[in-house]
């Protein structure tokens, strides 16, 4: 064999440099170079220092020679410059993070050998702990294994733009985590996982999950707190927000109270049931509402109550009830009142007009086909219990690893709210399943797919109760066995609460420059060269990196077995058959519905 020629010219703590003078002899090894691939360079000592290639340049050096005749004569000739990343150090067969073990000056370099990368991923890795999804991209016979536990208990980011794969690589990794067992038993292994998906990609690749979508989905209102019910009743920026604000409050408070008598304190942000419609009722009657102007406790409802003398209103004239006692009798029905006279009866505290818009609203969400989800008759029906069985796929007729909610058929007004209370819920539960056991044994992960679109990095009202709940699981969700999976094309746009708690990412072709940009600034600066690639990357391709992972490393992401939906329309091929008709009727029907 020709000996490779090349030697280390430069060596930093982060970087080194090394110097090739016949590339084709350099290539003699089991791989092709590329940036991201291995390379190993040793000393004296039997140490293997591993080193990732970052950049490639060549340097033209003149180079004085003399012909046959003893003239001189000056010739350019090559120098091939490779810079390249440490990583880790080989010793004893055993892979050490870090490069500074290794004496000066090395002895020998050259691409690192297939033997030497199985047993760094192989044996850096205890077998129990083993995950593997994938496989190094310039050498498909290397396994890429993570360990399973930090992959899963520390946040997850999967980025990279439309077409890079994402879709695939997230059901991928799910998949393999539904099929592993300890050993062998019949049945479904303990994992679970919830993918809130907004494009209906999802349920093609998991046949056999969960499944929930607009027309089966019990998410009752009940369960919403205070935020979130503010959020959906309230207009941001109204002038009468603040009023509006403390009448709902009051009025909820006092709703939970009355249909839920044997509780102990009661609170707006209580996940007990109250009846919305008996809210919407005191809020009507609260409107139109008069007084007895000379005794103000006196409520002037159409009834025997209102005498008469000389056409002067006797202060013993109404029905006399105090806030409590009042608001408990407009829970009742709609009255009818005595209208303002003269000095005798005048409008009550709210029947200034003040809440007319607001109830015209409240009554329109909750009336609202659209959302029969939240405000249906399902909702008052539903138990708490029976809200958390669903989504974590202990339903009593079927029980799923993977549920599945398919946001697609929510409206866009409300998709904040949705993610916010479902989210909330998953990590409430695991809580309170830690607090009262020590600790959670069925640890959930929270799939967010295009998560830019409810957590994004934005101030605005409409996505504040969903990235509020998304981050406060990204800050303390760990410690209760709830953890995320982020998934977008444009992690630029997500809340960097967010973005930043998470520990490993399979960042995938970024063409954006923000968000190559972004990902970047999470990475260490050690593996720019190897970022700078990030736009390159063929489909199906991604640097993995993070915590789980012994090395950075380009890895093919395997094939699934069941695909997700998500391959782009067949334009060209579609636009080339004969002209179809369409059945309008249908799909305004869908449309209206």
């Amino acid at each position: 064999m020709e000996k490779i020629n090349a030697e280390v010219i430069s060596v930093k703590p982060d970087k080194v440099k090394i110097s090739v003078e016949r590339l084709e002899d350099f290539k003699i090894a089991e791989e092709d170079l590329k940036v991201g691939s291995y390379l190993q360079i040793s000393d004296d000592n039997d140490v293997i220092l591993i080193a990732i290639i970052e950049s490639f340049s060549i340097d033209l050096l003149e180079v004085k020679k003399s012909d046959d005749k003893g003239s001189n004569y000056f010739e350019l000739q090559r120098k091939y410059i490779i810079e390249a990343s440490p990583v880790g150090v080989l010793k004893d067969s055993r892979f050490i993070r870090g490069g500074d073990t290794l004496s000066i000056p090395p002895k020998a370099v050259k691409p690192a050998e297939t033997k030497y990368i199985k047993q760094i991923f192989e044996n850096s890795i205890e077998t129990d702990k083993k995950f593997s999804f994938s496989k190094l991209a310039n050498n498909p016979e290397v396994s890429v294994p993570v360990d399973g536990n930090k992959f899963f208990n520390k946040h997850l980011a999967i980025v990279g733009a439309s077409g890079s794969g994402k879709s695939h690589t997230t059901a991928k990794i799910i998949q393999n985590a539904n099929s592993i067992k300890e050993s062998e038993y019949e049945g479904l292994n303990n994992s679970h996982v919830i993918i809130f998906d907004i494009h209906s990609e999802y349920e093609s690749a998991f046949p056999n999950a969960n499944k929930i979508n607009v027309e089966n989905l019990i998410l009752p209102y009940w369960l919403l707190n205070g935020e979130e019910l503010e959020e959906i009743f309230l207009e941001s920026g109204e002038f009468n927000n603040y009023n509006q604000a403390s009448i709902l409050r009051k009025l909820i408070i006092a709703n939970k109270k009355k249909n839920n008598t044997h509780s102990g304190d009661v609170y707006f942000d209580s996940p007990l049931k109250f009846n919305i419609q008996e809210v919407l009722t005191c809020l009507k009657n609260l409107k139109s509402e008069t007084k007895n102007a000379k005794s103000t406790d006196r409520i002037m409802i159409v009834d025997d109550s209102y005498e008469l003398n000389d056409g002067k209103t006797e202060v013993n004239s109404g029905i006399l009830l105090n806030d409590e006692e009042k608001i408990l009798k407009f829970f009742e029905e709609i009255f009818d009142f005595h209208p303002t006279k003269n000095q005798n009866i005048k409008h009550g505290d709210y029947a200034d007009g003040t809440l007319d818009k607001f109830i015209s609203r409240f009554e329109n969400k909750i009336k609202d086909k659209r959302l029969s989800f939240l405000f249906g008759d399902a909702s008052q029906e539903i138990s708490f219990i029976d809200v958390i069985k669903n989504f974590i796929g202990y339903k009593d007729e079927k029980k799923s690893n993977v549920t599945i909610i398919d946001l697609s058929g929510v409206p866009f007004e409300v998709l904040s709210i949705t993610v916010s209370l479902i989210s909330r819920l998953l990590f409430e539960f695991g809580y309170f399943t830690k607090k009262k056991q020590g600790e959670n044994n069925t640890p959930l992960l929270l799939v967010y797919e295009e998560a830019h679109k409810y957590a994004p990095k934005s101030n605005l009202v409409k996505y504040r109760s969903s990235t509020l709940a998304i981050e406060r699981i990204a800050k303390e969700g760990r410690k209760y066995g709830v953890t995320l999976a982020i998934v977008s094309q444009r992690p630029s746009e997500i809340s960097e609460t967010i973005f930043s708690q998470c520990n490993n990412f399979v960042a995938m072709r970024l063409t954006n420059p923000d968000d190559q940009n972004y990902v970047k600034r999470l990475l260490p600066d050690t593996l720019d060269g190897v970022t700078e690639s990030l736009p390159s990357l063929k489909s199906g391709e991604a640097l993995l990196i993070g915590d789980a992972v012994v090395m950075p490393s380009i890895v093919s992401i395997e094939r699934c077995a069941n695909e997700p939906s998500s391959n782009d329309i067949r334009y060209i091929e579609l636009w080339k058959e004969k002209w179809r008709d369409i059945d309008f009727n249908n799909t305004l029907e869908s449309w209206l519905d």
